[in-house]
C-alpha cells in the first residue's frame, strides 16, 4: 500500500519529508522537487543539509530536468520551432536547472507505507506542457539506501506524439563534515575542463591542468570552482567519482555510471545563499553540460514512447 501525502496537509517549506533508514545510513527526500534534503552515515553528513522549514538554498539535493545548468537567454530552437522559457538567473540572463525543482512530486512506491522508516522511495512527476516546453514527459526517480550507500535511478518517458529535447542532472553538495571546506581535499575523475564566457556558458574545452586538474586530491583552500568537466575517468566497475575528504579523514563521495558522462563542480564561493557559501562542494552528475538545448551537444532526443534512464549514487568512505 502506498500512502500519498495530501497536498493540502501542513508541510514545512521544503515539502513533505520522506525519511529513509538502512543501517547507519539515513536520508530525507522531499516531495517538492524530489530533493535529497539530507544524507548522513552514522550521523556524519555526506551531503550538506538544509533546514526542514527552509527553501533549498542553492539547488541543494535537486533533480535537474529537462535540462541541467544554464540555457542562454532561455531560448532555443528544436525541430525548426523557437521556444522561450522564463529567465530564472537574471545576472547571467539564463534559464537555470530546468523546470522541476519546485514542482510537487507524487510518491508512487515506498518500502514503508507511512514513509517514516524504509529503504527506498519512488517519486513521479508528469511535467506539465508549457509554451516554452510543449512536450509531455513522465519523470520518475527512485532513491534507495543500502550498505553501499545511496543509489539513485531516474527515468524520463516521452508520452507525447512528437520528439522532445531532454537532459538531466543532479545537485548534491558534498559535506566537509565537522570541519570547513578549506580543511578538505577534493578529487574529481575527469580529464577535460569546459571553458566558459562571463555568463558561465560553454565556449570550448581544454585538458584539465593547473588548479583545474582535479584528478589527484587537491587542497580545497583557494579553489574557486564553478566548472564543468568531460571525459570522465572510470574505475573497473565503470564508475566515475567525485570525492571530498574532510579533516576527520572521512570522504563524502558521489559516483555516476556510464549513463552519464559530464560533471559540474562548484565550491559555492559566489552563490546568493550567503550562509551556505563554501559550506560544501557541489558534485553534479549530468547527461549534458550547459546550453545543450542550443548547441545539441549530448542532447537526448526522446522519441514518442521512448524512455531515458540514468544512475548515480553517493556514500561515505
Amino acid at each position: 500500500m502506498i500512502t500519498q501525502p495530501a497536498t493540502d496537509a501542513p508541510a514545512p517549506l521544503s515539502g513533505h519529508q520522506l525519511h529513509l533508514v538502512s543501517g547507519d545510513h539515513e536520508a530525507t527526500v522531499t516531495d517538492v522537487g524530489a530533493k535529497v534534503r539530507r544524507y548522513a552515515v552514522g550521523g556524519r553528513d555526506v551531503f550538506t543539509p538544509y533546514g526542514e522549514d527552509e527553501v533549498a538554498p542553492a539547488g541543494h539535493g535537486a533533480l535537474l530536468a529537462p535540462w541541467p545548468n544554464r540555457l542562454r537567454d532561455g531560448r532555443y530552437t528544436f525541430d525548426g520551432v523557437t521556444y522561450q522559457v522564463d529567465i530564472s538567473e537574471p545576472p547571467t540572463r539564463t534559464a537555470l536547472h530546468g523546470l522541476v525543482m519546485w514542482q510537487r512530486w507524487r510518491v508512487v512506491e515506498s518500502d514503508d507505507a507511512d514513509h517514516r522508516r524504509g529503504a527506498a522511495v519512488t517519486l513521479e512527476l508528469r511535467l506539465p506542457a508549457s509554451g516554452g516546453y510543449p512536450f509531455d514527459l513522465l519523470l520518475r526517480v527512485t532513491y534507495r539506501l543500502g550498505d553501499a550507500g545511496l543509489h539513485v535511478r531516474a527515468t524520463a518517458t516521452n508520452l507525447g506524439d512528437r520528439p522532445a529535447p531532454y537532459g538531466v542532472g543532479f545537485h548534491p553538495w558534498l559535506s566537509p563534515g565537522p570541519g570547513t571546506l578549506d580543511e578538505c581535499t577534493f578529487q574529481l575523475d575527469a580529464a577535460t575542463r569546459v571553458l566558459v564566457d562571463e555568463r558561465l556558458l560553454p565556449v570550448g574545452t581544454e585538458p584539465a591542468s593547473g588548479d583545474y586538474d582535479l584528478r589527484a586530491p587537491r587542497r580545497a583552500r583557494g579553489l574557486d570552482l564553478d566548472d564543468a568537466y568531460l571525459d570522465p575517468i572510470r574505475d573497473e566497475d565503470g564508475l566515475s567519482w567525485a570525492r571530498l575528504t574532510g579533516p576527520d579523514g572521512r570522504t563524502a563521495a558521489v559516483w555516476m555510471d556510464r549513463t552519464m558522462d559530464c560533471w559540474q563542480v562548484c565550491s559555492g564561493d559566489h552563490i546568493d545563499a550567503v550562509p551556505y557559501r563554501r559550506t560544501g562542494m557541489a558534485a553534479e552528475p549530468m547527461s549534458c553540460i550547459a546550453d545543450a538545448f542550443r548547441t545539441g551537444e549530448r542532447l537526448v532526443v526522446l522519441q514518442p514512447g521512448q524512455t531515458h534512464e540514468v544512475t548515480w549514487g553517493a556514500t561515505l568512505l
